[in-house]
């Protein structure tokens, strides 16, 4: 680079390092941008290696200056920005760059997770460089944050996330505009009017984006799919159905397998099985339960207890590599979202050949178990069996067995009541044991939505989780830890289901909050142990912080996930833990039943190892990115059909309870388990300061205090279902 080049470069920054032009700027701001300056001439790919005196000239620093150029300098270098080298010549530090996707946030900021980074990685607004929610970005990682967690700039976009975007369209006279219903997209897109398709405004569409635009200008689009309109029945969940891809319709070959499935199970079906049939089993679901794929036995054996899970042999009518299956791995789980069930495998066999009916012969696959008192499996076996279940029973008649004392419904099932309090008995034992050893149940209250026949929410309650969904919660839990001890012992490819210990540095947080409100937790050699967080809970139960600092361990806490290597369960604090039960819903479930089949047949040779080996990665990964998405999906649409919901009870005065506190506002949760925000800027009767070590505000003036636990009364202001929040204020 020749002098000539380098004062060519150096002008624009001169006139920044020289700025009396009577433009008003403090100290600091002159600093800051000078300091901005510096860095970004040594950014440039024309930029030499230069000492000081250099860099003086060039940039016509004044004597009266040099002393500032220097701290600048200095506070580069302590920010690992930029080298010093031995010869005394500053450049720019080789920052290694990293891949992550990038999440985006509708403020213009977001962040990048990068596997085998702990926390993601904060990208401000200025450096998100043209990147948009879920695209693939390399960046940068700043040696020096301004908060809490890493900060970074993304260097460039290597693969778009987002192809196709489920918009609302408004139509103009010559072209039209969609506006992405994630709001993380940040813009709306260009659509010319010979690739609308025909939409109108207000259709739900689908759009695929043809370019994403440079700065100044949008990302242009065209329509691809006419969803319906958004006032139309459906058509919201719909949207949100396109929005995750979620594949609904099977293809004609795969309904074309289907229909080739036998539809009774025959004696060459049962030839070779342990034959059960005799033996008195139920299902336990809920009403409107189609795909009964669990049943349960019980007898006893002098003091022991010998429980039967039986679980439907879906591999027998699902074989590995057909169009069927590789379906379902796509799928990867079935997706429950409140106005419908969309399945891994067709209805015709989920409910059909592979239900445990009532009084049917069915192919299953049972997990036989003997337990002593104390809750301890002490033998048990694992059968290709035929069964035949005695009823279809349901949550709410086992309740009223077994803690309403119906006796009407007693007297219905009067032959199946003795097995029914043996359960409870052996339910609680097991319950008891699994406390004790640290195993952690937070109790957040699921949310039930009623619709009418349009799909409109008529009512929103929270899910009656009682005696019998917690009996059969337990039943499959000592299944799936009696199946993955077993296996992991034998040394056999596995899918497990893992939950890993949270980071040290959450915990720690956590535990420093929690000693705002006068708890502990314990942590030895830089880890926790599920028991302290067990402990927590327990401590906090009925108190008025109890909403908060259940979320708070919650979030502090790693997600579970699929793996091929057995590295145990920390919310269970279960050492051994797969998913066995539900091979219908969950294609981890089914891929493990056709490992158990072949090594029950004695075909588990040192080929079919190897093929296990090299697919179980892969199948892990893909059944944890589906069910995340799935989860995701099901979650929006709860959140939809609540703003919906009230929505219609607009102006209506609802009592509550504070369930979270900010320094924009307060979270308050109904019973109903809807919750919506009261901002701070609708608090009028006085200026209210947030303390965050009581998560509490409080009115300079009044004193007047809203904090966690607080019963309060709010009236519903608003509702915005494209954000999905509700917006309450205090009544009067």
């Amino acid at each position: 680079m020749s002098m000539e080049e380098i004062l060519f470069k150096a002008c624009a920054f001169e006139i920044i390092w020289c700025n009396e032009k009577g433009e008003i700027m403090s100290n600091i701001d002159k600093y800051e941008t000078r300091k901005k300056m510096v860095y970004d001439f040594m950014c440039d790919d024309m930029y030499v290696p230069m000492k000081i005196k250099e860099l003086c000239i060039v940039l016509g620093v004044k004597k009266e200056d040099r002393p500032q150029l220097e701290q600048i300098l200095l506070d580069l270098q302590a920010e690992g920005r930029i080298t010093l080298s031995k010869r005394g010549k500053y450049s720019k530090s080789e920052i290694k760059k990293t891949v992550g996707v990038f999440t985006a946030h509708q403020r213009g900021f977001g962040f990048v997770t990068v596997e085998g980074e702990p926390d993601d990685i904060f990208i401000p607004a200025e450096y998100v460089n043209g990147a948009m929610h879920m695209d693939t970005v390399e960046i940068t990682i700043s040696p020096v944050t301004t908060g809490r967690r890493k900060e970074g700039k993304v260097v460039s976009v290597i693969e778009r996330g987002m192809k196709q975007v489920v918009c609302t369209y408004e139509a103009s006279d010559n072209f039209g505009f969609a506006v992405p219903d994630n709001t993380r997209f940040g813009t709306d897109i260009f659509i010319p009017k010979e690739r609308s398709k025909g939409a109108m405004s207000g259709h739900k569409v689908v759009v695929e984006i043809t370019s994403y635009g440079k700065k100044g200008k949008k990302p242009e689009g065209k329509v691809v799919e006419i969803i319906g309109h958004i006032d139309d029945p459906g058509t919201d969940i719909l949207s949100i159905v396109k929005a995750y891809d979620l594949p609904v319709d099977f293809s004609e070959k795969i309904m074309h397998q289907v229909q080739n499935v036998a539809k009774d199970v025959t004696p060459a079906d049962i030839a070779g099985r342990m034959d059960l049939r005799d033996w008195m089993m139920v299902t336990i679901d809920g009403e409107d339960a189609k795909d009964l794929d669990d049943a349960v036995s019980l007898y006893m054996d002098g003091d022991n207890y010998v429980l039967g899970v039986h679980i439907a042999d879906v591999s027998n009518y699902v074989q590995e590599h057909s169009a069927l299956d590789v379906e379902a791995l796509k799928r990867g789980t079935s997706v429950y979202l409140v106005d419908r069930v969309i399945p891994m495998l067709p209805r015709e066999l989920s409910n059909g050949i592979c239900s445990l009916n009532e009084g049917c012969d069915r192919l299953a696959l049972s997990c036989i178990m003997t337990i002593n008192k104390k809750g301890e499996v002490i033998d048990h076996k694992i059968a290709e069996t035929v069964i035949k279940t005695n009823r279809r029973m349901t949550y709410t008649n086992v309740k009223k067995i077994l803690a309403d004392k119906d006796a009407a419904v007693i007297e219905e099932y009067k032959e199946l009541v003795p097995m029914f309090e043996k359960m409870a008995e052996l339910a609680a034992i097991l319950r008891k044991k699994r406390m004790k050893r640290g195993s952690i149940d937070f109790d957040f209250p699921e949310t039930k939505v009623v619709l009418d026949e349009d799909g409109h929410p008529i009512d929103i309650k929270p899910y009656d989780r009682n005696v019998a969904t917690k009996l059969i919660e337990d039943f499959m839990l000592i299944a799936n830890e009696t199946v993955a001890e077993d296996y992991f012992w034998q040394e056999i490819p596995f899918v497990y289901r893992t939950h890993d210990k949270p980071d040290s540095e959450k915990i720690a947080k956590l535990s420093t909050f929690i000693n705002n409100f006068g708890y502990t937790l314990h942590i030895g050699a830089d880890e926790v142990h599920p028991k302290e967080l067990q402990k927590l809970l327990m401590k906090v139960d009925g108190t008025d912080e109890e909403s908060l600092i259940s979320r708070l361990t919650l979030r502090s806490m790693k997600q579970a996930r699929y793996t091929t290597a057995c590295t145990g369960h920390f919310g269970l604090a279960a050492n051994y833990y797969c998913h066995f039960t539900s091979p219908i819903r969950r294609y981890p479930d089914l891929q493990i039943h056709r490992i158990i089949k072949e090594n029950i047949r004695g075909r588990m040779n040192d080929n079919r190892r190897e093929h296990y080996e090299s697919i179980l990665d892969a199948v892990a990964k893909q059944a944890s990115e589906t069910e995340r998405r799935a989860e995701e999906a099901e979650r929006e649409t709860v959140k939809l059909k609540k703003c919906e919901y009230m929505s219609n009870h607009i102006g209506e005065c609802f009592e509550g309870v504070i369930s979270g506190v900010t320094e924009w506002g307060f979270f308050v949760e109904l019973p109903n388990t809807v919750e919506g925000l009261v901002r701070v800027t609708d608090l009028t009767d006085d200026f209210y300061e947030f303390y965050e070590d009581t998560y509490e505000l409080a009115g300079s003036a009044t004193n007047k205090r809203y904090k966690l636990g607080q019963k309060i009364k709010v009236v519903v202001d608003s509702t915005d279902k494209i954000m999905r929040t509700i917006d309450f204020k205090p009544a009067e």
